[in-house]
């Protein structure tokens, strides 16, 4: 069996002859130590900003497909500069562009979504001892039309690749040596990773680390592939990104800053079923990707949700929210802007009670007020004011140290056998028709749950800190003398208050609500209400953020199956909703049937 590598080369990777030279010389002496060779190349520089001015000089918003038309270039460019460079080393190469590989696309111009790849002919290369120059970032839709990825393409035409030649690893090539803590041009002490789990990379990518896109790493994922990042300049080894394999002996492995990030928050909103399956048809509609999504506890029969979307898609979020509420008599549209999000990401958060907190008490120090806080299970995210992020950002890696080494035994390696979770993944896989396909892995209920809601709160730095150290057992995290804390929700404030919900195991809701209770006490009308049975229903899997209509199909399932929504936090991979504990069994065979999950 041929061992196969795929390598990957960004733009400013081959933006000069030298760089094309120095990128050629890697591909050779990888062949030369017996790999088979697919190059994943980028197109020059910034080339293709200059071809989307120029297309911009004739038409300020050009035809899609034109514009696909034109973008593909650049990476015709570069493959053939690339084989041009290979043959000056000494070595046989070929280029080939999307479609002359055999990468088939659905026909989404500009964010095309890549089906399937038929391998013969990159087989027959590699077999008669080429090395293969892919351009990246395009395909062929069924009708035979150019189409280009989207963002991160190149990332994901490598990813892809390596998957159905079954390569021994992918490797990305960039001009950074691998991935940090946090960004080092916002920390300097920020730390390079030796490795990280596809979940918490899938996070981190999401959130603004922009080492790789997201889409890239949800396919590195969903079919296991082993990627590597390291620099085009050095020889350092870089980070591994693969299977997670023992616990970290930390509980974050890195931060992550998204600076662009608006709200949107719909007031008013009549608490009943149905009401959330309408605005997120409405947003799927306009294909808006959103992040940020909280709901927290009705008041009087009246809701609120809130989420975030890049400041460039604020417009058509707003277009889309405003007519929603046109047809909920009372509801109303808000806006924030100027804001970010900064999120902790770790695989050691559910074994470790008091990330949170930690973090609360943190930007409390340094008088950051928080604007929304949503959490999963290795993630806790905060919205904040925009002109404090860097700050906020040093703060909370200092505060988790990670500019430290981790202790020993803390590497991942991916050969450790498949969890049930990841082989329910892995079939999920085998069967998809389309190569991106979303992949909804597990629907799951939690009936052993309890809602703590604590409201009217003062808006002010601290708050969520004294709230989540109490409740924990207070700054040192005691567990013999806090409670568990699940799913944490935070709205927008009004008139200065705010209210925030989280979830504890139903065993643990009169501690917590004692716990809750003393500092609560202290803000005089300060009130801690508890439901101490509910139930949590989520949907797990791959994709569930890139495909903006899995939101509609989950709150659609909910209403038509009559079941109100409580509750609601998101992350990368996981959507969770929290619901009366008599409706449980049946929102979770509705969402069930509606995903198909067995």
């Amino acid at each position: 069996m041929p061992r196969i590598i795929v390598q990957k080369f960004g733009g400013t990777s081959v933006g000069d002859t030298s760089r094309i030279r120095r990128a050629a010389a890697r591909a050779v002496a990888a062949q030369k130590a017996g790999m088979q060779v697919v190059m994943v190349v980028s197109a020059r520089g910034k080339k293709t900003d200059e071809l989307v001015r120029l297309a911009g000089e004739f038409d300020i918003d050009p035809p899609a497909r034109e514009l696909d038309m034109l973008l593909a270039t650049g990476e015709q460019e570069s493959v053939a500069l690339m084989a041009m460079a290979i043959r000056e080393a000494g070595a046989e190469a070929v280029s080939l562009t999307g479609g002359q590989i055999g990468i088939s696309t659905d026909d989404t111009y500009g964010k095309a979504r890549i089906r399937a790849i038929k391998t013969d002919r990159l087989k027959e290369h590699l077999d008669a001892g080429r090395i293969v120059v892919a351009a990246g970032f395009q395909g062929v839709s069924e009708s035979g039309d150019i189409t280009t990825l989207g963002r991160g393409g190149s990332d994901l035409t490598a990813a892809a690749l390596a998957a159905v030649l079954g390569a021994e690893r992918c490797e990305i090539y960039t001009d950074v040596p691998g991935v940090f803590t946090v960004d080092p041009r916002i920390e300097p002490s920020a730390r390079k990773l030796d490795c990280i789990g596809y979940d918490e990379m899938l996070e981190l990518a999401s959130l603004g680390a922009g080492v790789m896109h997201s889409r890239s790493i949800e396919f590195a994922g969903k079919y296991g592939v082993p990627v590597v990042v390291r620099s085009s300049l050095t020889d350092e080894p870089g980070t591994l990104i693969a299977r997670a394999g023992s616990v970290p002996s930390r509980p974050v492995t890195g931060l992550a800053l998204v600076r662009d990030a608006a709200r949107v928050t719909l007031a008013g909103l009549p608490d009943r079923p149905g009401v959330m399956a309408e605005i997120f048809r409405r947003m799927a509609d306009r294909a808006i990707p959103l992040d940020m999504v909280v709901q927290d506890l009705s008041v009087a029969g009246i809701a609120e949700v809130s989420f975030t979307v890049p400041q460039e898609d604020l417009a058509g979020a707003l277009a889309a929210a405003k007519v929603a509420v046109d047809e909920l008599d009372g509801a109303e549209v808000t806006v924030g802007t100027d804001l970010a999000k900064i999120s902790a990401v770790g695989a050691g958060m559910p074994d470790r009670p008091g990330v949170a907190a930690k973090m609360f008490r943190t930007l409390a120090g340094i008088d950051c007020n928080v604007v929304l806080v949503t959490t999963s299970e290795i993630k806790v995210s905060c919205l904040i004011a925009r002109d404090r992020a860097d700050e906020a950002i040093r703060a909370v890696h200092a505060a988790f140290a990670l500019d430290r080494e981790e202790s020993a035994g803390a590497g991942r390696d991916g050969n450790e056998p498949l969890s049930p979770a990841e082989q329910r993944v892995r079939t999920v896989v085998e069967g998809l028709q389309g190569m991106e396909d979303i992949v909804v892995a597990d629907v799951s209920l939690d009936t052993d749950q309890a809602r703590l809601s604590v409201r009217p709160v003062p808006d002010r730095p601290g708050v969520l800190a004294d709230l989540f150290e109490a409740v924990a057992g207070g700054p040192d995290d005691d567990p013999s003398t806090g409670a568990t804390v699940d799913m944490i929700v935070q709205n927008v404030s009004h008139a200065g208050h705010a209210a925030i919900s989280f979830t504890v195991p139903a065993s643990e809701a009169e501690l917590a609500a004692q716990l809750a209770g003393a500092p609560a006490a202290t803000w005089g009308e300060g009130e801690v209400q508890t439901d101490p049975h509910v139930a949590k229903l989520s949907v797990s899997g791959v994709g569930l953020r890139s495909h903006t209509g899995v939101g509609l199909k989950l709150f659609a399932a909910l209403a038509e199956a009559q079941v109100n929504v409580q509750l609601i936090g998101t992350s990368e991979m996981r959507v969770s909703v929290v619901v009366a504990a008599n409706e449980g069994e049946r929102a979770v065979e509705a969402v069930r049937e509606a995903f198909g999950i067995a």
